[in-house]
């Protein structure tokens, strides 16, 4: 593979109350996919950020190409043909996909200042080939799902020609499908010579897809290995520095008959039709289905923050009317969203005050002073029931991991006294270790008489953490199994079936269109 296209030698990174970084190496070598694993916090996505020049260095250097560059911003970055794919989409919601794709690089009309739509349009459908992605480059952002917009950050990447390309957690919002054509672009990549950075907690792909695996723990450099030559337990084990025993099943004592909510024929346009279900006390009732089967839809519809045209919603055997996320807090309804960051956090606001934020009047003194010893304790309380490592509670929360910021929000619910709580892909983007702790909250909260609704689209953790599983097609249930019936060839037979609800004690289809989900 000839000499390394990067090389990163002795990076210090470091942010108020975290070195993120300490002495940190790596290497990319031309038509390699190196994989870059660690726990949330590890410093995976802080090294990549040094490279792509969104941070700068306090010690270290960069040697691209055989000469060492200083990477003073992104544009710098892609301007030596270094681009960088983020976990948190980075996308303008108000523009269309082309848009967004070639932001500052639209192409000119031959009237001055004038932007010539069509060429930009159909530059857009270019880079759609390559990824054979049948998307429309004139509809807004807003308008698409999480995974179409995932595909839209990596066109924008391509788009720039880059030699390095880094992807952090790219597949983590993606069908099969969707990564099997990601990682044909990946080893089309490959083949011309450019090295992809791939970022990923899915260890299985990395097995499938890389070339070496670079391991971080606590912001410093473990080693790198040959992914061939090494088992996924020995890369676990160095990630962590201790034993993970992931495929343990966690799943509660049996709930109890009492049900806390039920839906009736929620119907919302084509997203949701005609869609029932009960909760149980103590329950976990997973929600399964491939990405735009309509699971999150359903979620938002019962929290009050998309409206329904029909159906209707009980709380403990009352009829109530949810308009908003208000009227759900009231009912003691609270939802984790599957964007955190945009739906479930104050980026810029510290740990204190988004525990307390769904309940803030209850931290409110006669005169609408805010009892800030009374926020202070609660903070404590659930900080360390959750375990959230945090340097402080006036820590902000965009400085913690994705693990702990997770726990942030569930902390936030709790002060909000819910008893219902919808956790929307709760370990999307969490390291294996993370994931195991975020599993003994939902169960520990199950025991505790809580009920919860998870969504995910990982097979293995909805057999894992349920009681029931609702399988969902296209705005239907199409299914529902006793946990001791579920498999995952069951639960895939449902997601790609378009009739009628499946019960379990119906025999499963001998045959489902796979190809049509």
């Amino acid at each position: 593979m000839g000499e390394p296209l990067v090389v990163m030698e002795g990076i210090d990174k470091s942010f108020p109350g975290v070195h993120a970084l300490d002495q940190c190496h790596f290497e990319l070598l031309p038509g390699e996919v190196h994989a870059l694993v660690g726990e949330n916090g590890a410093g995976k996505s802080t090294l990549m950020k040094v490279l792509s020049g969104i941070y700068k260095a306090e010690a270290g250097r960069i040697v691209y190409k055989g000469k060492e560059v200083e990477i003073p911003n992104p544009r710098a970055a892609q301007q030596l043909g270094i681009s960088m794919i983020h976990q948190e989409l980075n996308l303008m919601p108000h523009l269309t996909v082309a848009q967004n794709i070639f932001i500052g690089r639209e192409p000119r009309h031959h009237i001055r200042f004038m932007l010539d739509e069509k060429a930009l349009n159909d530059q857009a459908q270019q880079v759609f080939a390559l990824l054979h992605l049948n998307l429309d480059p004139r509809i807004k952002v807003a308008d698409l799902t999480v995974a179409k917009q995932q595909m839209v950050e990596i066109a924008k990447a391509l788009s720039f020609n880059a030699e390095v390309l880094i992807m952090d957690e790219p597949t983590a919002a993606l069908t099969d499908t969707e990564i099997d054509e990601l990682f044909r672009i990946i080893d089309d990549l490959r083949t011309k010579g450019v090295g992809v950075v791939h970022i990923s907690h899915r260890l299985e792909e990395l097995k499938q897809i890389s070339d070496r695996v670079t391991v971080m723990r606590d912001g410093k450099y473990i080693d790198t290995v040959k992914t061939r030559e090494a088992s996924i337990d020995r890369i676990i084990s160095m990630m962590v520095g201790r034993t993970i025993f992931e495929a343990t099943p966690e799943v509660p004592e049996k709930p109890s008959e009492e049900i806390v909510l039920e839906a009736k024929n929620l119907t919302r346009g084509n997203l949701i039709k005609d869609v029932s279900f009960q909760l149980k006390k103590g329950e976990i009732l997973g929600f399964s289905g491939l990405v735009g089967a309509g699971r999150t839809e359903v979620a938002r519809a019962v929290f009050g923050a998309d409206p329904i045209d029909s159906g209707e919603i009980y709380v403990k055997g009352i009829k109530v009317h949810i308009g908003s996320p208000n009227d759900a807090v009231k009912h003691g309804i609270g939802y984790l969203s599957e964007d955190r960051k945009r739906y479930g956090l104050a980026l810029g606001m510290d740990v204190e005050e988004n525990v307390v934020l769904a309940a803030f009047k209850k931290f409110l003194g006669a005169f609408g002073w805010v009892n800030r010893s009374k926020t202070r304790s609660t903070a404590e309380q659930y900080v360390k029931m959750l375990a959230v490592k945090t340097p402080s509670l006036q820590q902000k929360v965009r400085n913690l991991s994705g693990g702990n910021q997770q726990k942030v929000i569930l902390g936030k619910w709790l002060t909000a006294d819910t008893n219902i709580l919808i956790f929307d892909e709760p370990t999307r983007g969490i390291d294996v270790g993370a994931k195991s702790e975020i599993y003994h909250l939902l169960n520990n909260l199950a025991q505790q008489g809580k009920s919860i609704i998870m969504i995910s689209s990982e097979l293995p953790e909805i057999l894992r953490m349920s009681h029931r599983v609702v399988v969902m097609c296209e705005g239907r249930i199409t299914g529902e199994l006793n946990i001791a019936e579920a498999t995952q060839e069951k639960i895939m037979q449902y997601a790609t079936q378009r009739g009628e609800v499946l019960l379990v004690d119906e025999p499963a289809p001998t045959s489902a269109p796979l190809g049509d989900a």
